[in-house]
């Protein structure tokens, strides 16, 4: 039987391709391998949100013409947003790769693996939803809705990879999650660069509000999750849509990026600091329990102390559950590299950084501290060190101990311990 080696870095939306990617390749009698070196046909799915992962990805396709040398026979396919920035130029600067394909375009793989042969027949549908491979298959499935991005913010490449917003019919998704809940699927995450502006490209413009209206009945189906959230465009709608259907999360990833209205004009987000903190008010005001986790980039060019202290008195004021921080770096291609020079030293930026996690530390410990005693339906999704673990509805991480098989099943768990970034308990 061929073996196959696929090897993803990125985001959850890199994932959920490589899942499909995985699905087709083990409807045409592949199996998984974990090496390079013992495959018979190797497949990238790449990322090169920054600099650092396209650097990455260009000393793995040097490891690789090693290979091709050594077993010319072997297929190299590489996908990803790395595919689509120069197909032609790649081609000539990487030619041991056999075929570079754009992220989520299925049928230039399909084509090109029948054309040699190693797609005798047309897949059916069901193949192209499978997740095997992963300690959450069979439990959570990440589920893509739209494609592109429609919103060119200065520091980011993704508008120029992944193209212009595209959205898939509402009826197609519902039937891929009725196909995953029939495989055993409990917990579908909706996915894209802007979940937001889901389906403004379709016939009747239905929205995600309106999708998750037609997910939520399905039978079986029992949590709902999505993300990415843009703030300029998460709507009134989609709030009440989340505080009133049952199978959707009280949970939020929405990018602030900074507190200070000049750097988000700069990053071209597209709304102010006010706008964020009343829609963030708005969202807890329908949902008193949600959580809402976020972006923050510190560094950006310009970047005074004063606008540095503007972001870090809206995160003490905003009191996110998570906060994901990164320094900026120049990303080749976008705007903020052509029109910014880079100006905050590497020092400044690390200061900057580290204070921002030791906030985050003590204000991500109180809230978590806030579960200690309560019981907490959890949807156990695999092991790390010996313990289950699992998420609540909030997204918060959960660790229990049991010598019973948990996977894919909700349990109770009284929480005994927090941290500000897990929770530990024992089996109710």
């Amino acid at each position: 039987m061929p073996r196959y080696h696929l090897w993803t870095i990125g985001c959850q939306m890199n994932k959920a391709e490589s899942h499909r990617i995985a699905g087709l390749l083990a409807s045409a009698g592949f199996d998984a391998v974990g090496s390079f070196d013992d495959a018979d046909l190797i497949v990238l799915n790449t990322c090169v949100v920054r600099q650092s992962a396209e650097d990455r990805i260009v000393g793995t396709l040097g490891l690789l013409e090693r290979v091709k040398r050594n077993r010319p026979e072997v297929p190299i396919l590489v996908t990803g947003c790395f595919a689509s920035l120069d197909p032609a130029g790649l081609q000539r600067r990487f030619p041991h790769v056999d075929l570079f394909f754009g992220p989520g375009d299925y049928a230039s793989l399909q084509d090109w693996l029948s054309s040699h042969g190693l797609l005798p027949d047309a897949p059916d549908e069901g193949c192209m939803r499978a997740a095997p491979g992963d300690d959450d298959a069979g439990v959570s499935a990440f589920i893509p809705i739209i494609q592109g991005c429609n919103n060119f913010c200065t520091y980011c490449i993704v508008p120029y990879t992944r193209g212009r917003e595209t959205s898939r019919e509402p009826e197609d998704v519902v039937s891929e999650v009725r196909n995953l809940v029939a495989a055993g699927v409990k917990e579908v995450v909706l996915l894209g660069q802007n979940v937001d502006s889901y389906g403004h490209d379709l016939p009747g413009k239905p929205d995600l509000a309106d999708l998750l209206e037609m997910l939520d009945p399905i039978e079986g189906l029992e949590r709902i999750r999505f993300l990415t959230n843009h703030p300029k465009d998460m709507s009134q709608k989609l709030i009440d849509a989340m505080a009133r259907l049952e199978k959707v999360c009280e949970h939020l990833d929405l990018a602030l990026q900074s507190g200070d209205n000049d750097m988000l004009h700069s990053m071209g987000r597209g709304y102010t600091v006010e706008h964020f903190a009343a829609l963030v008010g708005d969202i807890r005001a329908a949902m008193p329990s949600v959580s809402i986790s976020t972006d923050i980039i510190v560094g950006f060019p310009g970047e005074t102390e004063k606008q540095f202290e503007n972001t870090y008195a809206a995160l003490e004021k905003l009191r996110f559950d998570v906060v994901h921080v990164a320094a900026y770096s120049p990303r080749t291609g976008t705007v903020a590299s052509r029109k910014y020079a880079d100006s905050i030293s590497p020092e400044t930026k690390s200061e900057r950084l580290h204070r921002v996690e030791e906030l985050q530390e003590q204000v991500a410990g109180t809230i978590n501290s806030a579960y200690e005693g309560r019981v907490e339906r959890i949807l156990i999704q695999g092991t790390r060190k010996g313990r289950w673990y699992g998420r609540t509805r909030t997204d918060k991480l959960v660790f229990v101990s049991s010598e019973q098989p948990l996977m894919g099943q909700f349990v109770d768990v009284h929480i005994t311990k927090t941290s500000p970034w897990a929770l530990q308990g024992d089996l109710v």
